[in-house]
């Protein structure tokens, strides 16, 4: 069970830390397309992923 706890606590924050740089790197004037490829993801889930990080 620890394992599954420690799991679930490092996906948080692999969650966190890829919305915080990514919305970091747009600030700085990379394109939402550079930041997806980055992150190996869909320019539309980027900007999900934007979108959440700037309604926080």
């Amino acid at each position: 069970m620890a394992a599954l706890r420690a799991a679930g606590v490092l996906e948080r924050i692999a969650a966190r830390v890829a919305r915080e740089t990514a919305g970091a790197l747009c600030d700085d004037g990379m394109p939402a397309e550079a930041v997806a490829t980055a992150l190996g993801t869909t320019r539309s889930k980027t900007l999900v992923l934007l979108l959440t990080t700037r309604a926080r």
